[in-house]
């Protein structure tokens, strides 16, 4: 896993999806040869839905297809939908993605750039797939990133004031299990670079998505 996390941060860099490329070519490899279940629910995102290596079982029985990609940001599954959700044409979407969006890079988009990011998002896989149903994962606070919390705290704030507008949008709130009623930060859910998610936290989100789905 550190090859693939050292690789995932360089590429977190770039605001070019074709650094992704490579992956997903590999995705629509893999589904030549799948056989996936009509009524499978669709993880999308980042690397936390990438390194969620017992997802399948923590989800069962209901049947999943996993579709996370490294440092993955808003706009790069904005620019790969049409070839790793789409083709799958899933009833429902577990969506975690705009956590890299706000990283503390110089680059970082600003909570109200990713809303709109989010949105666009939103509206494609609705024009494409008005029929399913999203769930989306909230940024997640964690202690390598602690310092630009609140503006990702902003950025959820502003997605969830969004979807409640829209019967199809299920904001799946997740942020607040990671911290204690001083709004200090709880790391018992997070592997040890203080930004994924380690077994325990797996659990955690596998029970708040099983409540709602």
């Amino acid at each position: 896993m550190a090859y693939s996390i050292n690789n995932e941060f360089e590429k977190l860099e770039s605001d070019d999806p074709q650094v992704w490329e490579e992956v997903i070519r590999q995705f629509e490899e893999e589904d030549k040869n799948a056989n996936y279940a009509k009524d499978a629910v669709l993880f999308v995102g980042s690397s936390s839905i990438r390194f969620w290596n017992t997802l399948k079982e923590d989800m069962a029985p209901i049947p999943v297809i996993k579709r996370g990609f490294g440092g993955a940001k808003l706009n790069d599954v904005i620019h790969f939908a049409d070839r790793i959700i789409f083709p799958h044409q899933p009833k429902k979407i577990v969506l975690f993605a705009g956590t890299n969006d706000i990283s503390g890079r110089v680059n970082d988009k600003t909570p109200e750039q990713v809303l709109i990011d989010f949105t666009r998002l939103i509206d494609k896989i609705h024009h494409a797939l008005p029929e399913t149903e999203i769930y989306y994962l909230p940024i997640t606070p964690t202690s390598s990133r602690w310092e630009i919390w609140p503006q990702a705290n902003k950025a959820n704030q502003l997605i969830q004031s969004y979807a409640q507008n829209y019967a199809f949008i299920h904001f799946v709130e997740t942020s607040s299990y990671f911290l204690n009623e001083q709004g200090n930060l709880i790391d018992d859910y997070l592997w040890f670079d203080g930004i994924h998610l380690n077994t325990k936290g797996y659990k955690l989100w596998t029970k708040l998505i099983k409540e709602k789905i």
